[in-house]
């Protein structure tokens, strides 16, 4: 699990305590018209990220075994320049070779740049899966979804493979986020030359789209109209990044599309987080053009640039007056702090032009990193505080983009923070209910600068589930599931053992009912429903022997068979193997799973 703690977020020595009725109270705000949204050209692109990185490594690989680009020269330059100017360090290699356990440790990342065909072998490709298993990064440029057709783990890995392309000629690029650190220095569309990519399948469905080409502004789609170009994935422990741009030599003297890169790296290498999960459903509120439906309720308000709701004066409230939404939703959105500052979004509360409606009738989800637990950033103001190292660990710092999701289902809310669990809350209170009411975003005061981006809603409960992390799975006696001697071969015995935090002890609970570590998955031998049948390591398979569903008593059941993951024995000392027998929820059955 990446737990980088962004500490930017600690130099900041102002503390503003948000207004509430726990806190001194302000006269009431005057009713302000229903439009107070301001007006301003566009900001100019940051040409590198707001805080510094640690200093980091990556491989970049550009073996070919079928068609070579003649730019591949230029994208190892650049991508020097940028680990130059970024705080990372290139090693650049054609050889297969490289891909070993050992060596590809070294490195938060691997660049796939235009490579070709097959380019590894089996036992590179073992390396290399059990490296992004292991919570390495991916990064593919443009001929990368030219590569390794029969393997079947990079084309989940890539999110889809190369199918054909026209000439090259100039295109319009829809960027469809611009919070993640790839794109969120572009507008709402991208104008530029390139090769462009037909794919055998759409990603949408696996991967979150981050940029598509408008085929009409073109000649040779053939992708019906949907024809993503860039895209990100949590993939089996990892993180996958793609971009289909990249043919030309021309692309990497382009500052936007070096940027681009930048910020794929960066999240690949854990520098940078971001909502990564597949998205589908959603109906934009705010689009950045038009704030139609939305209504300022008290002083202040919000200034519109650059596709940016930035909020100025307060204490006020931003709310999209066109429709209340109840039963179940899932409401998402971008927002950037500038430093230390204060907002929130608030949900369930009843229509009013006075904010405080807002605050004694609803509930805010909070913006204000720096505030107590019960009232920083996730928490549910006042009520419930986030889990703070999840939230830590998902957060990014002043002056990059971070993604909320709003969960809704009946009195329950769930809080996400760039697609990472960070909140469940239940509402008990009767003068309250979150499964009725409108939405909205605070303007807190002068002082407190926050932008709102991309805000959207599914009505329907929303689509997209967190974002499986890697972890240990912990048993009886606090030790761990371990893979004896941290031995990949297929029916290598797990066990219990101290917990030591190694590979053979990092466990993905993958949204597919596969418990997986060092890139094979937990397996009953033989696909057996007899108790005492040993559980191993095995290539994963898609077979039942390899489901398991977590029970809220804590066991961790194969469906398959009705029978539980159980520690063998009662002493469970080190080396105790694990095997299914018939449930019975007794200490040698309960397992805490990664999350």
């Amino acid at each position: 699990m990446r737990t980088r703690l962004r500490a930017a977020i600690g130099l900041f020595t102002g503390l503003l305590l948000c207004l509430t009725p726990q806190a001194t109270a302000a006269p009431e705000p005057a009713h302000q018209p229903t439009d107070t949204v301001r007006r301003t050209a566009p900001e100019v692109p940051a040409a590198k990220p707001a805080a510094a990185d640690p200093a980091y490594k990556i491989l970049v690989f550009s073996r070919t075994a079928g068609f070579r680009h003649s730019s591949i020269d230029e994208g190892i330059s650049a991508l020097r320049a940028l680990g130059s100017a970024n705080n990372f360090t290139v090693d650049a290699s054609e050889d297969p070779q490289v891909f070993t356990t050992g060596n590809l440790g070294q490195y938060k990342a691997v660049v796939f740049l235009s490579t070709t065909g097959d380019v590894l072998g089996d036992a590179q490709q073992t390396a290399f899966q059990q490296y992004i298993n292991g919570g390495g990064g991916y990064v593919g440029i443009h001929a990368a979804a030219d590569t390794e057709y029969n393997w079947p783990f990079y084309e989940g890995l890539a999110g889809a493979l190369f199918h054909s392309h026209p000439a090259v000629q100039s295109a319009t690029v829809r960027v469809e986020d611009r919070a993640h650190d790839a794109t969120a220095h572009l507008g709402a569309t991208w104008q530029r030359t390139d090769e462009w990519y037909n794919y055998r399948t759409n990603p949408r469905t696996t991967a979150h789209v981050l940029a598509s080409l408008d085929e009409s502004s073109y000649s040779g789609g053939n992708m019906s109209g949907d024809h993503p170009i860039a895209w990100c994935k949590d993939y089996q422990g990892g993180r996958a990044f793609y971009t289909g741009g990249g043919h030309t030599e021309e692309s990497y003297g382009d500052t936007a599309f070096r940027r681009h890169l930048l910020g794929g790296i960066r999240w690949a290498a854990g520098m940078t987080e971001a909502d990564c999960r597949p998205e589908n459903g959603y109906t934009a509120l705010f689009d950045g053009s038009s704030t139609s439906g939305w209504r300022q309720a008290g002083p202040g308000g919000f200034t519109l640039t650059d596709g940016s709701l930035s909020s100025y004066g307060g204490l006020g409230l931003l709310w999209y007056a066109a429709k209340e939404f109840t039963g179940s939703y899932s409401l998402k959105l971008d927002w950037k702090a500038a430093g230390d500052d204060n907002s929130g979004v608030f949900l369930g509360f009843p229509a009013s032009d006075d904010p405080w409606s807002a605050v004694n009738n609803g509930y805010e989800i909070q913006i204000d990193a720096t505030d107590t637990p019960d009232r920083t950033t996730g928490a549910v103001y006042g009520f419930r505080s986030a889990d703070l190292a999840a939230r830590d660990a998902a957060l990014n710092p002043p002056g990059e983009w971070n993604t909320y999701e709003l969960r809704v289902t009946g009195e329950r809310l769930e809080v996400f923070l760039n697609g990472r669990k960070i909140n469940d809350f239940t509402n008990t209170d009767p003068a309250r209910s979150l499964q009725q009411g409108y939405i909205g975003i605070q303007n807190h005061g002068d002082g407190d600068d926050v932008s709102f981006r991309n805000i959207r809603i599914d009505a329907d409960g929303g689509t997209t589930p967190p974002v499986p992390v890697p972890g240990a799975v912990r048993g009886v006696n606090g030790k761990c599931l371990d893979v004896a001697g941290g031995a990949t071969g297929d029916g290598t015995q797990v066990q219990l053992w101290t917990c030591n935090g190694t590979a053979a002890q990092t466990w993905t609970v993958g949204t597919d009912g596969t418990v997986r570590a060092l890139g094979k998955c937990l397996d009953v031998s033989g696909g057996g429903a007899a108790d005492g049948t040993k559980v191993q390591l095995w290539t994963c398979n898609g077979t039942g022997a390899q489901k398991w569903a977590p029970q809220p008593d804590g066991t961790v059941r194969n469906p398959q068979s009705g029978k539980c993951l159980d520690a063998s024995g009662g002493t469970w000392n080190d080396g105790t193997p694990v095997h299914l027998w018939t449930c019975h929820t007794g200490p040698n059955q309960k397992w805490a799973l990664p999350s």
